[in-house]
């Protein structure tokens, strides 16, 4: 029989290759079917606990803050958060090199490019801050996690919206104009319910109204869902793009 050579072609063919519209999907389901498990399971085991209040008002839903630390819905979660950040670092990672690409004589928007960066990662370190500190351990670095990953989502989103606007300017392709206003109005929708979400906190904490922390459950429910659906428009950015794991060109190693 025959051997084959070490440095055949067999060998430098990729070991793992994933278009990157499915690595995108798998990225996002991962976090979105953890919260829907999480409130399904808190609202079914744990209705009272779920929905306690502080001032014991009515409420009808539980806050996902609520209903990620309890047991076994805390486990879920981190479950699927620690599944999902590492494609979300490597995501941050392609999207900065996109922008290197497109911006190469623009100094402004390759610096704004590295600041986006720096926010996605930030988002993603306070995403899994408050994921695996809980409210009912830790309830300040919970809290601290939950600033750290919504401040640092809406400067992302504002950012990166910036970014695609110059894009949109200067390009032809249709996919990209879409993708700029799916982008843009995402953030509206974002930041909206971010104030409301903040404005009904802040009500109830002040007055311990019937039914308002419920409406700030549902409105963090729609600004959780939002930022994962801007998320998602990485399946139309990178939609001809895969993930790859192969073996360097001779003379290209690191």
């Amino acid at each position: 029989m025959q051997q084959v050579p070490y440095g055949s072609v067999d060998r430098d063919k990729p070991l793992i290759r994933v278009p990157f519209t499915r690595f995108a999907v798998i990225t996002v389901c991962l976090p979105l079917l953890g919260l829907i498990t999480c409130i399904v399971l808190s609202m079914l085991n744990h209705y009272n606990a779920a929905t306690y209040t502080h001032c014991q008002v009515a409420n009808y839903l539980p806050s996902i803050s609520a209903a990620i630390s309890l047991t076994p819905e805390r486990y879920i979660w981190r479950f699927s958060i620690g599944l999902h950040s590492a494609p979300r670092f490597l995501m941050a990672a392609a999207y900065l090199s996109f922008y290197r690409g497109r911006f190469t004589k623009r100094l402004t928007e390759q610096l704004l490019s590295v600041l986006t960066f720096l926010l996605a990662l930030s988002e993603n370190v306070g995403l899994l801050l408050l994921t695996y500190v809980s409210s009912t351990e830790t309830y300040n670095v919970h809290k601290s996690g939950f600033i750290i990953f919504i401040g640092s989502s809406l400067f992302h989103m504002l950012c990166t919206c910036r970014l695609w606007s110059v894009i949109a300017k200067y390009s032809l392709s249709a996919e990209e104009m879409m993708s700029y206003r799916h982008k843009f109005r995402l953030f509206l929708f974002n930041g909206c319910f971010c104030l409301l979400a903040f404005y009904f906190f802040r009500r109830h904490n002040t007055y311990c109204e019937a039914g308002i922390y419920t409406l700030f459950a549902f409105c963090e429910y729609l600004v959780v869902l939002s930022n994962m659906a801007f998320h998602m428009t990485a399946y139309r950015d990178f939609g001809g793009k895969e993930v790859i794991v192969a073996t360097p060109p001779e003379g290209k190693h690191f």
